[in-house]
């Protein structure tokens, strides 16, 4: 059966955030993640919590529910310090911690820090040298890198991870260089579809995501990896599907990306204040009465 996770925006007062988190971990939900950003498009003037300190908090208010970043942002992340923060999340959460990231967006993020905005083409280029730091200095097989984006000095990360032989990486990835590096690092894969949003119908949605899926099961027959190997996770809320509509629509759902071979699906937590992800609260009960197994 596919594993179904929620994507929880780091926003609300943490007795309601925490209060949340404890009822998806007894619904059953088999992960929960969160945005990394400083600050998000229609949520920039309003609270949003430092992801490392809010999943740090996460996990040590649950016992069961994986937890991961939706994704991790080389906009405003060395991967040193990412891998440090990263490993001791292992710790805290005694090994539930999944690593997703990706090559960071446009915006708000892109220039916080006072840096020139990179093109598509540089930000996958950079990706291309972040994630082969992040698994070296997990794997405690890094000392020291000069790069053309980063440069590391007589690096250590000990005690090293839980989970082994480091926590798992996930990369959120839609075009061939992403696809390649997944297929030659991760564990899992993170896809929504079309990148350039071109196209959000659920057939043009799934179009795409089959195009993707060959071409990281081509990537892996290249390097001789089983393509079964790495985890394929879906995320919900950039289409114009909604899945959360009723329990039916959510089943159909499951359904159709079980076919194309994903394992895991993970949805937005509705916000009825939200301009997109307004879907009714109680959805989120009524998917795991149907289709999960309740913690307690």
């Amino acid at each position: 059966m596919i594993r179904i996770g929620v994507l929880l925006l780091p926003t609300d007062p943490w007795a309601e955030t925490v209060a949340t988190a404890r009822h998806l971990e007894r619904l059953g939900y088999h992960h929960l993640w969160t945005y990394d950003h400083l600050s998000w498009r229609r949520y920039q003037d309003q609270a949003w919590h430092a992801t490392y300190p809010w999943l740090a908090g996460i996990a040590s208010q649950t016992s069961s529910i994986r937890l991961g970043t939706m994704v991790a942002n080389p906009n405003i992340r060395h991967p040193l310090t990412l891998a440090k923060d990263a490993m001791t999340l292992d710790h805290i959460s005694d090994g539930r911690i999944t690593l997703g990231i990706g090559a960071g967006g446009t915006g708000f993020d892109a220039t916080v820090l006072g840096q020139t905005e990179l093109t598509p083409a540089q930000r996958i280029e950079r990706l291309e040298e972040f994630v082969p730091l992040i698994d070296g200095l997990l794997r405690d097989r890094l000392r020291d890198h000069q790069g053309d984006h980063y440069i590391i000095n007589e690096a250590r990360l000990l005690p090293g991870c839980i989970q082994t032989p480091r926590l798992p990486i996930a990369i959120a990835a839609g075009g061939p260089r992403g696809l390649r590096l997944t297929a030659e690092v991760a564990d899992a894969w993170i896809t929504y579809g079309d990148t350039t949003y071109q196209d959000l119908t659920a057939a043009g949605t799934e179009k795409i995501v089959k195009r993707q899926t060959n071409e990281l099961e081509q990537h892996c027959d290249d390097i001789g990896r089983d393509p079964g190997q790495i985890d394929r996770i879906y995320l919900i809320g950039n289409t114009a599907d909604r899945p959360l509509a009723s329990v039916e629509a959510f089943r159909d759902f499951v359904g159709r990306y079980q076919e194309l071979g994903f394992t895991d699906l993970v949805f937005h937590h509705p916000r009825p204040d939200d301009a997109v992800w307004n879907d009714n609260p109680e959805i989120v009960d009524a998917i795991a009465d149907a289709l999960l197994t309740r913690r307690g």
